[in-house]
Parts: C-alpha cells; sequence; structure tokens
C-alpha cells in the first residue's frame, strides 16, 4: 500500500499525468508556478414561489362559469382561448407547462391541477363525486372563445 508521500514524489516524477481536478482546471502543466484563477461560486438562484391567498381562492371557487370567463378574457387572454366549459365547470389544457406566474394567477382564481385528466380545472361552485363516466360524453361543451369569435 503506497502513503501519501510517495503518490506525491510518484506526481513531481509523471508530470504528464493529472489528478481529475488539474484536467477541469485548464491547467496542462502541475509543474508550474502560478495557480489557475479560481471561479467564484455562483448560489444557486432560489426561486420565490408567488403568494396566493387561499381564504380569496376558496371564496373565487364558487364564482359562477360567467364571472370566471370574464376574469380569464380580462387578465388571462391566452388561458381564455384554452378554455372549455364541461358541464358547469371550466377547464383549461396548456400544450405546454405554463409560467409559474400564470399557473399562481389561475391558482388565485380558484383553479386546481386535475393530474389524472392533465388539466387546469375550475368547480364554478359544482363540486360533485368523481364519476365513472368521462365527464365530456355526460354534459355539454363548448369553448367559450370559438363563441365569441363567429
Amino acid at each position: 500500500m503506497k502513503t501519501n508521500k510517495q503518490n506525491k514524489k510518484e506526481k513531481q516524477n509523471k508530470s504528464e499525468l493529472q489528478s481529475r481536478s488539474e484536467q477541469l482546471s485548464g491547467n496542462n502543466n502541475s509543474q508550474t508556478a502560478t495557480a489557475p484563477e479560481k471561479q467564484q461560486p455562483t448560489a444557486p438562484q432560489k426561486s420565490v414561489r408567488p403568494y396566493v391567498n387561499f381564504e380569496e381562492r376558496d371564496r373565487n371557487r364558487q364564482l359562477p362559469v360567467d364571472k370566471v370567463l370574464d376574469t380569464l378574457r380580462q387578465w388571462m387572454p391566452r388561458a381564455y382561448e384554452l378554455a372549455e366549459v364541461v358541464g358547469k365547470w371550466i377547464w383549461i389544457s396548456f400544450p405546454e407547462q405554463p409560467v409559474e406566474t400564470l399557473r399562481a394567477d389561475l391558482s388565485q382564481l380558484g383553479f386546481h391541477w386535475n393530474n389524472t385528466r392533465k388539466c387546469w380545472q375550475h368547480p364554478c361552485g359544482e363540486t360533485l363525486p368523481r364519476g365513472q363516466q368521462n365527464p365530456r360524453e355526460k354534459y355539454a361543451t363548448y369553448f367559450p372563445a370559438d363563441r365569441i369569435a363567429a
């Protein structure tokens, strides 16, 4: 078994072999007098989650369909374009994950993420137990943005 002194001697004798840290530092010759410049490690950026007032969110979950759609149209037009009314609920399915601030705004308005259906849902005051049937087959559905454009 080699000792630390023996390892250091071998390292000095074989300058072409470098440790992993020497290879990564870009220092080609371990015998040089100048040490590579140390880069200051950057602290990972902590994301500050947007604030959601859950008392207001609970009140917003009781809003009727018309009121929720008006709010979406006024404050979140992109979400309004994707909104689908299924029975008395509003579903929003985004093609890709929306930014965190939009998710917080939807949550504040009373929407919640349904991981089974992969969409944001607003109950509009109608909370029923989960049924076995697909709600799109059971209830009338429409896209409110299509009705206004027509």
